[in-house]
């Protein structure tokens, strides 16, 4: 089996655009939560929050014609992988159409405004509003092929749509293609942008949270008053690489993938099951080759639901250590459903890395039908780890777990 690590990172995120600034609004406290006016309009919609990104715009040197079948969410996830690639330095290259690079890339949902369109022409024969593009923007794997078309790759193309675990099982199929010898380098993530529709799917379920003119308050995973979740935005990139491959090429290494693991519970659609959640833990473990004790830190989904936040540390608790530390980084950023696996890989490398973690913010009072864990509060803590964990859950009972080592 060959060794598969990160050589280049980047995300497109509400609390900025490179570490520096990320990591100066986590240890601030800030979290991206505010009262979102287009959804307070909406009738018999609950929640009135969301964690939008409001400082992204087209890159000014990217041309019309490269754009034209991109909407947000593609636009966010081709910027955020051309930085990555930049931060790798394989702009430019010669790998690209060598068949041996690849894109494994997801989201929940492509663009919404050409749905509207469509929804015209289905409900009344109206064809106005429906472009030759209208399709590319709005399809869920919009995000990986654009990719692929813009940066002209011509390997693999793995498209994921799997709700919250888009990023991490697109980064898991991306190991796993450079581990078993199929590419040697793959750009591996995951994007959403922020629409009511899919505020709508959570509120529905009576799942998002309506502290309306408490944002900052907002969302509070593990905690015995949290009322749901936010919804919000972003994209997040890891360039992985076939070790060797970087080393030859004198690449500046971030990290090693060592495990993933993925499952489901087959059970039900909305119920998560923590007996299923922790074999998926496991397995990581496994395939990492490495013991509970090993873990430093649990980065978790940490959505702030109840039936989610109880079944995850009840399978952490079973699966890792209640010694472990963990904490989620949903409380800054809402939940950004597509892009949250790649994102808080990009979080968990770069901590490991600098040796200190986020705290869990709005957690005051630990809910006791939670499991007995190391919940990082206060103003996070300095931890010397060579092992971190990042684990997903999804609608549909779907499980991921991810495990990075330190590369010192």
């Amino acid at each position: 089996m060959r060794r598969v690590v990160v050589t280049g990172m980047s995300a497109i995120t509400a609390l900025g655009h490179n570490w520096q600034d990320f990591e100066n609004n986590l240890r601030k406290k800030n979290n991206a939560i505010q009262i979102d006016e287009k959804l307070k309009s909406i009738e018999g919609l609950n929640t009135h929050l969301s964690a939008p990104i409001l400082d992204f715009t087209k890159p000014a040197h990217y041309s019309r014609k490269q754009v034209r079948s991109m909407g947000r969410v593609a636009l966010m996830a081709t910027r955020a992988t051309e930085v990555a690639l930049e931060d790798a330095d394989l702009l430019g290259g010669e790998f690209f159409k060598s068949g041996r690079m690849g894109v494994a890339y997801g989201s929940s949902t492509g663009s919404t405004d050409p749905i509207m369109a469509f929804g015209d022409l289905l409900k009344s024969g109206n064809m106005q509003g429906v472009t030759a593009t209208s399709y590319i923007r709005m399809m869920s794997h919009t995000t990986a092929v654009n990719i692929g078309v813009f940066f002209g790759i011509s390997g693999r193309v793995y498209t994921t749509s799997s709700a919250c675990t888009s990023a991490s099982q697109a980064i898991g199929y991306a190991y796993e293609a450079i581990k078993f010898g199929k590419q040697d380098i793959m750009i591996g993530g995951g994007g959403e942008e922020l629409c009511p529709s899919e505020v709508a799917v959570f509120d529905t379920l009576y799942a998002t949270s309506t502290k309306n003119s408490q944002p900052k308050e907002t969302p509070r995973p593990f905690d015995k008053d949290r009322d749901g979740l936010v919804i919000g935005e972003g994209a997040g990139t890891l360039i992985l690489e076939e070790y060797e491959h970087a080393v030859a090429r004198g690449a500046h290494i971030y990290a090693e993938i060592v495990g993933y693991g993925t499952n489901s519970d087959g059970v039900h659609v909305t119920q998560p099951t923590k007996e299923t959640m922790a074999k998926a833990i496991t397995e990581a473990m496994n395939d990492a080759n490495v013991s509970a004790e090993d873990i430093g830190y649990v980065n978790a989904h940490g959505t702030a639901t109840d039936r989610g936040d109880i079944a995850e540390t009840h399978a952490t608790a079973m699966a890792v250590s209640s010694h472990t530390p963990i904490s989620s980084l949903k409380s800054y950023l809402g939940h950004t459903l597509g892009a949250c696996g790649a994102i808080e890989s990009w979080a968990c490398i770069s901590m490991m890395n600098n040796g200190w973690f986020l705290p869990t913010i709005n957690l005051s009072n630990i809910d006791p039908e939670c499991a007995e864990l190391d919940y990082i509060t206060g103003d996070g803590r300095t931890i010397d780890t060579q092992y971190v964990m990042s684990n997903n859950f999804a609608f549909g009972g779907i499980n991921t777990s991810i495990i990075f080592k330190r590369m010192d």
